[in-house]
């Protein structure tokens, strides 16, 4: 059996692809140029949502012909150029916004363009002399524009690159820019931050890794070994970022893209870089777990959510064509039947192996994932979307101290749910966003330790869209300095967290797992003795447990507060004593070997 474990082949994904185009034209203009998903408009207005109705479901489209060498049982390609044609004619009422009216449609064009690339035989190259002219001055304004210092660099880049190709206006000084800020993104092992804040998230993948080689390819360039090198690595720890189930970890912006986190993987296959039977196991996990649970719906639509409709997992700007950037996930289809990565036998997961726990450097997180139950856990010390010392409100994909493929950090509110916080007179918990790293790192033993401090301060995030991190521009008031250590080994974290100074109270809160899902525990040690339950809702549940444990009254300054953490079944708690802490399995740790926690 070639998918053991998923049981998926590329004929199920090809069957996605379709479902998805297919259900696409049902809420198309007459010209094909719009399409307008149900549901309400997004933060940036009808027309936009209409573009990346086009631009998103038109990658899907392009690697769907383009992995069969131009075979379009389903008209595609004549479909999608009616659609060019429609919108790039600046006096048809269909018409797209232009790059020079609207920033999203810098994102767009680049779809447009890197699909023109795939696909030219197919469609550009039959294009009309008039509608190529047109194509070709709608992309146009892409050049000597500002583009934000982010992921958005690469679309500047893809647009221009294309340009070049087929004749248009560019600037090489434009992509030598780009690509010099693009090289500025590069972390350890591998890794890119989403610009210069410690901004790491799904775009590493589904951005920052799959435009560098897509881009070589449409410049006529071959393979850079550095870019090679550092998606070897990435991908090394992406896979352990996938939850046995197929769900990639819950964390960071732009969730409702959904398997558009598989297209990582997919680069790796269209490299020839990583494992094909691992990279297509980890690819048709994501897939299908979202297939799984309802996403597509049974219309075929990608709703604003995560499984189904949840509007509160989207950004300002998400509209409802937003969630078809899920269609990068779908690059696997642009490579043939015959590609190794479609013939390999898939291979576990690692947390489909053994247990595990891993390092991941960059971001400051702490993975441990269990095989008896499949989920994978990051304890974060080092992502929060923003800059030590600054002291913005929580952005709660990011600044939690623990996110997994399992649970779905709370939405609103203060920091309750994988947090050390501060409770003042009224019971207000504080806020974490720009703490201070220390290391991540691998006791002999094989347990996990990591650290982070930070000023307490309370606050409301400031005016101005949401985008999924912080904003800046509330007053905080300020309080104590918080410093934590996490020692992670399993399913559970022995969480200590003191204080410089004393206060009105300190909580830990717990992993807010759906009910029905793993065992989600806190047990508070000395000085944590009152302890409770929240029951809230997620989008993976109505009822979501968080527990946590708190001080009945005042916090000692300098004195260490003691909890454990579960998540999943981790066995007998983890006894701490005199600094040290023995775990289920029997293993001993002396924590005196860290530096400042016996203090």
């Amino acid at each position: 059996m070639i998918s053991p474990y998923t049981g998926w082949t590329r004929q199920h994904w090809a069957d996605l692809a379709d479902r998805l185009l297919l259900s696409a034209r049902r809420h198309a203009s007459p010209s094909h140029a719009r399409i307008s998903f149900p549901g309400r408009p997004g933060g940036y207005g009808p027309d936009v949502d209409a573009l990346e109705g086009f631009a998103r479901t038109f990658l899907a489209a392009g690697f769907r012909v383009a992995g069969e060498g131009g075979g379009d049982p389903l008209g595609l390609m004549e479909w999608y150029a009616r659609g060019l044609e429609a919108g790039t004619d600046p006096h048809h009422p269909d018409r797209w916004v232009r790059l020079d009216e609207h920033g999203q449609a810098k994102v767009e064009a680049a779809s447009i363009a890197l699909v023109l690339h795939l696909t030219r035989p197919w469609l550009w190259d039959r294009l009309s002399p008039r509608v190529r002219e047109q194509v070709v001055d709608y992309l146009a304004p892409a050049v000597g524009s500002d583009y934000p210092p982010i992921n958005w660099v690469w679309f500047q880049i893809v647009v221009e690159q294309f340009l070049a190709s087929v004749g248009g206006p560019y600037a090489q000084e434009d992509i030598d820019a780009g690509l010099a800020l693009a090289e500025s993104f590069e972390r350890e092992d591998g890794w890119y931050a989403d610009g210069a804040e410690r901004a790491y998230d799904h775009y590493a993948g589904w951005a920052l890794h799959f435009y560098p080689p897509l881009w070589r390819e449409m410049a006529g360039l071959g393979p850079d070994p550095r870019h090679l090198e550092r998606l070897e690595r990435f991908l090394d720890d992406a896979v352990h970022l996938v939850g046995a189930d197929g769900s990639p970890l819950i964390q960071g912006r732009s969730l409702t893209y959904r398997f558009a986190a598989a297209a990582p993987f997919w680069v790796g296959a269209w490299t020839g870089v990583g494992s094909p039977g691992l990279l297509r196991r980890a690819a048709s996990g994501i897939a299908r777990h979202f297939a799984d649970h309802g996403a597509p719906d049974g219309d075929g639509i990608l709703s604003l959510g995560w499984h189904g409709p949840y509007r509160a997992v989207a950004q300002d700007y998400s509209g409802p064509g937003s969630p078809y950037w899920a269609a990068k996930g779908l690059f696997g289809l642009a490579l043939p039947a015959g590609h190794p990565v479609w013939t390999a036998v898939e291979e576990p997961l690692p947390v489909e192996r053994d247990d595990f726990t891993r390092v991941v450097r960059a971001p400051g997180w702490l993975v441990s994932g269990t095989r008896a139950d499949g989920v994978v856990r990051v304890v974060n010390h080092g992502t929060d979307h923003s800059h030590p010392g600054s002291d913005l409100a929580d952005a709660p994909l990011y600044a939690r101290l623990g996110y997994s493929t399992a649970t779905f950090p709370l939405l609103e509110g203060d920091p309750l749910d994988q947090s050390v916080v501060v409770l003042d007179e009224e019971g207000r918990a504080s806020h974490r966003t720009g703490f201070t790293s220390g290391p991540v790192r691998v006791l002999p033993s094989g347990t996990l330790t990591g650290s982070s401090r930070w000023r307490a301060h309370w606050g409301e995030q400031g005016p101005g869209p949401d985008h999924g991190y912080s904003r800046a521009g509330a007053s905080m008031r300020h309080g104590p300095e918080v410093e934590v250590v996490s020692v992670v080994r399993g399913a559970w974290e022995v969480r200590l967290a003191r204080l410089s100074e004393r206060a009105c109270g300190l909580r830990v809160g717990g992993w807010p797992a759906p009910e029905g899902g793993p065992v989600t525990r806190v047990v508070g040690g000395g000085g944590l003795g009152v302890c409770g339950v929240e029951v809230v809702g997620t989008p993976l549940g109505e009822r979501t447990v968080v527990p946590w444990c708190a001080t009945g009254g005042e916090v000692e300054g300098g004195r260490w507060y003691v909890a454990a953490v579960l998540l999943g079944d981790g066995g007998q708690v983890p006894v701490f004593e005199g600094w040290k802490v023995t775990w289920a399995d029997g293993t001993v740790d002396d924590l005196t070997m860290l530096s400042g926690v016996s203090e």
